[in-house]
């Protein structure tokens, strides 16, 4: 009997330290994704700035902004894309990271790596889009108003009410013609 209990002993020991081990894999593993994401972030915000100065002026003065760096194949009449980025309030100082997945029905050909900038103008659009409701349309218009001084964001289109986008490809080239259904949401391991 004294040698069941401690083979029961020694199992729950290692089950616990197999245990420990593995959510502090997991923890290193969300801590290096966190970190991958905010390079990242760091790497389009010096992209958008190279290529459109104003746009420093644009996210410091918005309500809340988001980086999401994606890639995209488009074969025939079938395409998809995938990313992730982070979410910042500039109000509250919340922080979301998000994953980004888009299916495309067209015609079509290529691959691209992307990066994709929101400026949200208001509480309604931050709470619509870090919960996945924002539905965006088929097609841009080729400025946005900027809503107080009657001027456009340069190089911004917009995406949806409250919401407008940058767009800076990284690599690759696509010829496409389609309809795009593009959803962007939390990811519920990195917002743990």
């Amino acid at each position: 009997m004294k040698r069941f209990s401690i083979y029961v002993l020694l199992i729950t020991l290692v089950c616990m330290m197999f245990s420990f081990s593995t959510a502090f894999a997991e923890s290193i593993s969300v801590a290096r994704q966190k970190a991958e994401i905010d390079k990242l972030h760091n790497e389009t915000l010096e992209r958008l700035y190279e290529k459109y100065p104003a746009a420093r002026r644009v996210l410091r003065e918005c309500y809340a902004y988001a980086t999401l760096s994606n890639s995209g194949t488009k074969v025939l009449f079938v395409g998809s894309s995938h990313g992730r980025g982070i979410a910042i309030n500039r109000q509250t100082g919340e922080r979301v990271y998000l994953k980004m997945k888009e299916v495309s029905a067209g015609i079509g050909l290529g691959a691209k790596e992307y990066d994709l900038v929101f400026v949200l103008e208001n509480k309604d659009a931050w709470d619509s889009f870090i919960v996945g409701k924002t539905r965006f349309g088929g097609s841009a218009e080729a400025s946005a108003n900027d809503g107080r001084n009657g001027g456009t964001v340069e190089g911004a289109d917009i995406a949806a009410r409250g919401v407008w986008v940058y767009q800076m490809t990284k690599k690759g080239l696509t010829l496409e013609a389609s309809l795009k259904g593009t959803k962007i949401f939390k990811d519920k391991k990195l917002n743990k």
